[in-house]
């Protein structure tokens, strides 16, 4: 598999939860978490799941309850 290197900036609260993560075994390294979460984020961020909430919000802002 190709990869390319990316650096980032995270705010340090959220690298010592990630920390935490790879120290109790549930990811290898820091890589591995990073890979996951992106995967699990652009899964759930689709542009026709992110359309799809953007007309339920225009619906419940034309329609909606208070």
């Amino acid at each position: 598999m190709e990869t390319t290197t990316v650096r980032a900036e995270l705010p340090a609260r959220l690298f010592v939860q990630m920390e935490s993560l790879i120290s109790d075994g549930w990811f290898q390294d820091i890589n591995a978490l990073i890979v996951d979460a992106l995967r699990r984020l652009l899964e759930t961020h689709r542009p026709e799941l992110m359309e799809q909430y953007i007309w339920e919000d225009v619906e419940w802002g034309l329609h909606g309850e208070d």
